[in-house]
């Protein structure tokens, strides 16, 4: 599937099919969907394994956060004995599982540095470091040669850390979420969780769960809603426009959980549904936080406006003692650090032609998991990329088949 040469110090790999950049769920699917078209693949990743993110940058108690059927990858479905929603662990399983059964070509602590579509011969050129990502030293390079660039490195990529005025006077501890396992460290301790969202709730009630003491610092305007209300909006979407399901959405939610804005959680302008699809905000499902909330286990407040010592003063003018700082300020793309030359991503690292549209650029480049709709966009453009290169791939095996037969033709009568 990939052939070597070494020219100088660079290796130079010839691929056979699409090279897929990042082996997440999105790659997988990828790669999986090209398999049943009969087309070869190679995937490319930075770690040491597939789903990093879900491997080694998550925390301890994360469950997927909508029911099972909804973030299945295409092809294979979850094992019936998993429950509804499962764990980080059980859905790390399924993705080995997945890989396994697909028999992906996966080469793992390859990051690529650049990838730039080369005209003169309608290739694309992708340069790859060796080695482990992140580490020191010397490290090899390679450059594929390819027909096919997918792009699944998605919209969590890099995380996203702040600046805060005063953080190098604070003295304490700060840490995004993607280096928080659990609350078990934080006993006792005053904890500043920066970040309304899905991560922000659920490491505050796994704070509260060790004895620590969450504060959530609300920049935000968020909205929240009960696990059942996901359900609803999916049924909803098959006859009911967006904006309509979410003024339903938003009653429903009113209905349940009651005026939260009279605990410090603001609601947005925009409804959750079209929040999402152009903002990429997802909202929040609730699964215990907000009962802590309404009983003070979790305390709200504004922004920081700066840092001090052991302490941060907040935009409302109060100022908290502080042990430890955790930053769920989420994800970004990192396109723009390696991919060149094309103008189909805009500057915040998603393609210009928004879902259902954003999954093919011109010259053989395509994107998965950049739809702002999590694993079912995902798998659904990883479906559209698969069938579309397959059709090609195919046309041009049966032309291939023709000429060598014409040629074996005329070598005989020779």
């Amino acid at each position: 599937m990939a052939h070597l040469a070494d020219h100088g110090k660079r290796r130079c790999r010839w691929v056979n099919g699409p090279l897929v950049v990042g082996a997440g769920p999105s790659g997988l699917a990828v790669g999986a969907c090209l398999k049943e078209h009969g087309v070869p693949s190679v995937i490319l990743e930075r770690s040491n394994c597939i789903a990093s993110l879900w491997q080694s940058r998550v925390y301890d108690r994360l469950k997927l956060h909508l029911p099972k059927q909804f973030c299945q990858l295409p092809k294979l479905p979850f094992p019936e004995d998993f429950p509804e929603y499962p764990s980080k662990n059980q859905f790390v399983d399924y993705l080995e599982s997945y890989a396994a059964h697909f028999q992906l070509n996966k080469r793992f602590d390859e990051t690529v540095v650049s990838a730039k579509h080369d005209n003169t011969c309608g290739m694309w050129r992708v340069r790859t470091c060796v080695g482990r990502h992140g580490s020191r030293g010397r490290r090899n390079e390679v450059e594929y040669i390819c027909q096919w660039l997918v792009v699944a490195t998605g919209e969590n990529a890099e995380c996203v850390v702040p600046e805060m005025e005063g953080s190098e006077e604070f003295g304490r501890q700060v840490m995004h979420t993607s280096d928080y396992r659990s609350g078990e460290a934080y006993r006792g301790r005053q904890v500043l969780v920066v970040g309304c969202g899905n991560s922000a709730m659920e490491v505050c009630l796994d704070l509260c769960h060790h004895n620590a003491f969450p504060t959530m610092v609300v920049r935000d305007a968020r909205e929240t809603f009960g696990r059942s209300t996901f359900e609803l909006a999916v049924s909803l979407m098959k006859w009911l426009p967006v904006k309509l399901v979410d003024k339903v959405l938003l009653i429903s939610s009113w209905m349940i959980l009651g005026n939260i804005e009279k605990y410090g959680l603001r609601r947005p302008s925009l409804g959750p549904l079209e929040l999402k699809n152009t903002q990429g905000k997802t909202p929040v499902l609730d699964i215990g936080a907000l009962q802590k909330i309404k009983t003070g286990e979790i305390k709200v407040v504004p922004g920081i406006k700066r840092l001090l010592h052991g302490r941060a003063e907040l935009v409302d003018g109060r100022i908290l003692d502080v042990d430890s700082i955790i930053l769920a300020t989420g994800y970004h793309s990192n396109v723009h650090s390696w991919l060149q030359g094309t103008e189909f991503f805009n500057k915040d690292g998603f393609p210009r032609q928004a879902f259902p549209d954003g999954w093919k650029g011109g010259s053989g480049l395509y994107a998965v998991g950049f739809t702002r709709r999590g694993l079912s966009g995902a798998s659904m453009d990883a479906v559209k990329i698969a069938e579309d290169i397959g059709r090609v791939w195919k046309e041009e095996t049966r032309q291939a088949k023709r000429i060598t037969a014409c040629h074996r033709r005329c070598t005989s009568q020779n």
